[in-house]
């Protein structure tokens, strides 16, 4: 009993401590899961010398944080940004770690030297990314990447672990002699269906379940966490993938229409947090340093061949279909942060005392330090320097959003009136904003009696969550655009109603791929496969259409034109060439081929 204190006193200092640095992380853009391994080491046995050696603990710790993590990031991911990048984001989690498996396979074979079995496990282990290092890295750093970019890659690091998974668990098998390889094809889709069906049930349910029982308003978050733990646990019993099934549980509950969602939010973000704390304090506790020494050579190469050779093609293979721009590609590419998944795998051979173990898990632990390390601290820079952060349209704000009981299809925000913005400047609050309230000087008033709002009154207003983009302009500082603002959004601004004739005859373009009575809006939007998003391009000969605004309804409201897209500040990469570009190249090869002859 006495020992219980001890314990309990050094994990809470433990999560105290990786708390506390997440501050110096937030400030000098480290990655996180960096922050908390450096501390997972700094307190483990060659450290402080806290002693903890027992894999299969680690092991299910991990596994539980990690269901906890991925049903946050479903629950997070909107239906509308799913739907843009599914296609890319499936193929990368599928075939994507396929390839990228095979390939580390193939270079650990050549660089360690291990059997064909051990060095596929290595590829295996390290083949997914990480979504809770991806998810900070894209959404901290006062940057806005493009939206089909940022949602594919949030949307690949939140579906790709089933896969990995699956690979790691089934190699395992086969090197301990207890499955064969005809059985892979059938044991997968058994997996990932029941997976998937679990998924959708319990979402479903979960919906359900939260909207028709009433219950106490703490106990409520709690029981939605316990639903899609029992998601996990039920799908991975019956032999499913319960990390594909906690993940489309919270993609349907996420989207569905729940009562107290916001507080709902709040809870799981907390709880996301002690999660990843506790996982990667645990797997830091694991890890044995001084050991790292007979591998660290080869582990450094191998995460290099990973980041610089497998990683870039399997992701230009995966993308080749869809169209993304080399630019776009390469990011892609890049954003492959390794973490707490590929450290968790690596325990699994640990835990079944494969002969190769710890070699496995310690090569891993290093390629995971040498991504955070290369690649953690480049995703803002990069971005910029590729082209693909979209200008700020609004400036500073200032609102808090209050949850409505019931499930009121209306939301209560509350807006900070600042001098520069145009409601501080005299604009009028539009009516089907309803406004109720009016704080000023400490004392309410109805907004019918305040007169004109002032700079520093708080207004409260009810409105469809629809229009709250639009609201937030009018309380917002509009962002100053710069020289390479206008080069992202087009030097001219045209109508999306006007029509593709108009267009052609007013920037002398040929475009014969539509009739010329459509409009710029209807070409734009077939030509992004029917999905618009900010700052999407469209090229049109020596010109480029960009998407300036979209309304409420997701309509194209405002289209840039660029009259010199080639000469964006922005880098270009000669490679990662798309199926269309490779074709095009084809044709005026074939074409300039046809003119030597005739000449």
């Amino acid at each position: 009993m006495d020992v219980m204190y001890p314990v309990v006193l050094i994990a809470s200092l433990l999560i105290l401590v990786a708390g506390f640095t997440s501050v110096l992380a937030f400030r000098i853009g480290a990655p996180l899961l960096l922050v908390f391994l450096a501390l997972g080491l700094l307190f483990g046995e060659d450290g402080i010398g806290i002693q903890f050696s027992d894999a299969p603990l680690a092991y299910v710790i991990g596994s539980l944080a990690l269901a906890i993590i991925l049903f946050d990031s479903g629950f997070g991911t909107s239906l509308n940004s799913f739907k843009a990048a599914a296609g890319p984001a499936v193929a990368l989690a599928t075939f994507g770690v396929l390839l990228t498996a095979g390939l580390v396979g193939v270079a650990a074979h050549l660089i360690f030297g291990l059997p064909w079995l051990d060095s596929l496990l290595i590829g295996s282990i390290v083949s997914s990314t990480d979504a809770a290092a991806v998810f900070f890295l894209l959404r901290v750093g006062g940057i806005t990447i493009r939206e089909r970019i940022r949602a594919t890659l949030e949307i690949e690091s939140g579906s790709n672990d089933p896969m990995a998974i699956f690979l790691t668990v089934t190699l395992v098998e086969l090197l301990l002699a207890r499955e064969g390889a005809d059985g892979l094809v059938i044991a997968f889709v058994r997996q990932m269906g029941i997976g998937f069906v679990f998924g959708v049930a319990g979402g479903l349910a979960i919906v359900r379940i939260g909207n028709h029982i009433r219950l106490e308003a703490g106990l409520y978050p709690i029981v939605v966490i316990a639903a899609s733990l029992a998601i996990f646990g039920a799908a991975g019993a019956i032999g499913g993938s319960g990390f594909l099934a906690v993940y489309v549980a919270g993609l349907i509950a996420g989207n569905g229409k729940m009562k107290r969602k916001e507080s709902l939010r709040r809870f799981q973000d907390g709880l996301t947090w002690f999660a990843q704390i506790s996982m990667f304090l645990v797997l830091g506790l694991l890890a044995t340093p001084s050991q790292f020494s007979a591998v660290a050579l080869q582990a450094v190469c191998l995460a290099l061949f990973l980041t610089f050779v497998g990683r870039p093609i399997a992701v230009w293979l995966c993308l080749l279909p869809f169209n993304y721009k080399p630019n776009e590609t390469a990011f892609v590419s890049w954003v492959g942060l390794r973490g707490a998944t590929s450290i968790l795998l690596a325990i699994l051979p640990l835990a079944e005392r494969l002969p190769s173990g710890q070699i496995l898990f310690n090569t891993t632990f290093i390629m995971v330090l040498t991504s955070l390390l290369v690649q953690g601290w480049t995703i803002p820079p990069l971005a910029r320097r590729l082209g693909l952060v979209i200008p700020k349209m609004v400036g500073p704000i200032e609102k808090i959003a209050l949850e409505l009981p019931g499930a009121a299809h209306h939301e209560l925000v509350v807006y900070n009136v600042v001098a520069e913005s145009p409601i501080g400047r005299g604009e009028r609050v539009p009516s089907w904003a309803r406004p109720s309230l009016v704080i000023r000087d400490g004392a309410s008033m109805r907004y019918q009696y305040a007169g004109k709002l002032r700079p520093g009154d708080q207004v409260y207003l009810f409105v469809a969550p629809r229009y709250i983009r639009l609201l937030d302009r009018l309380f917002a500082v509009p962002a100053p655009l710069s020289e390479d603002d206008v080069d992202f959004f087009g030097e001219f601004v045209v109508d999306p109603k006007k029509t593709v004739g108009d267009l052609q005859q007013t920037y002398d373009v040929d475009i014969t791929t539509t009739k010329p009575e459509a409009t710029i809006a209807d070409y734009m939007r077939r030509r992004l496969g029917g999905q618009s998003a900010l700052g999407d391009r469209v090229a049109c000969g020596t010109i480029e259409l960009v998407v300036r605004d979209i309304d409420e309804d997701g309509t194209i409201s405002s289209v840039g034109v660029s009259i010199e897209p080639h000469h964006l500040k922005s880098a270009q990469i000669p490679i990662f060439l798309n199926a269309r570009e490779i074709l095009e190249r084809f044709r005026a090869r074939a074409r300039a081929k046809s003119g030597k002859r005739e000449g």
